[in-house]
């Protein structure tokens, strides 16, 4: 990963010449910025240090694969970078493991790298990791089960409660029901117990 570092009078002279060593503009670059307080007879300056957020897609492939093989498995990675979110696809023979219970580890993979990020750049990083589409299929079962649940609940008047979820998979429930007439939807628990209850409306 080509790193740029250097010093300014004010940040935008210090990013200014960061961008040339980079031969980049600004909308391609993420970086960090270190103020130094000027001492007798010195000015303050800043300090910039800097990378291209391709660069960084990179190095966050060769991370993930460092990951992976450590949980003994050999995966495919096939990277983008859209709106300003790292997108990794992984591609395995053991896909369960990979993806975890309810998608655990594939979440965990996630923080582990946005802390990454964060530690060395102190940036938060939009990430998004898939494994052949998991997350798609996932958000389809979950829209299906929601309507289903929701219309017996409309029938039975008997409250329904939905099976443990991650906060993304309860915002996708409660996103598919908010319209529905007759349905209302609440979480309860305490994580990682918590869950979705479907009820009628009076």
């Amino acid at each position: 990963m080509m790193v740029a570092e250097n010093t300014g009078k004010t940040l935008e002279e210090a990013l200014e010449k960061v961008l040339i060593e980079l031969n980049a503009n600004q909308s391609e670059v993420i970086y960090k910025k270190e103020e130094t307080e000027g001492k007798l007879f010195k000015s303050s300056s800043i300090k910039v240090t800097a990378t291209t957020k391709r660069d960084i897609l990179s190095d966050m492939k060769e991370y993930v694969k460092k990951l992976v093989s450590g949980l003994g498995l050999n995966v495919e990675l096939e990277t983008s970078l859209k709106d300003d979110t790292y997108t990794i696809k992984m591609y395995s023979e053991n896909n369960p493991i990979l993806i975890g219970k309810n998608g655990q580890t594939l979440k965990s993979l996630e923080t582990i790298v946005k802390q990454k990020y964060l530690k060395d750049w102190n940036l938060y990083l939009k990430v998004n990791f898939d494994v052949e589409d998991y997350k798609e299929k996932r958000i389809t079962y979950l829209e299906k089960l929601a309507v289903r649940t929701a219309k017996e609940v409309l029938e039975t008047k008997i409250d329904a409660t939905l099976e443990n979820m991650n906060s993304y998979e309860r915002r996708i429930v409660h996103n598919k029901l908010t319209n529905m007439k007759g349905i209302t939807t609440l979480s309860e628990g305490e994580e990682p117990n918590r869950h979705i209850i479907i009820k009628a409306e009076n």
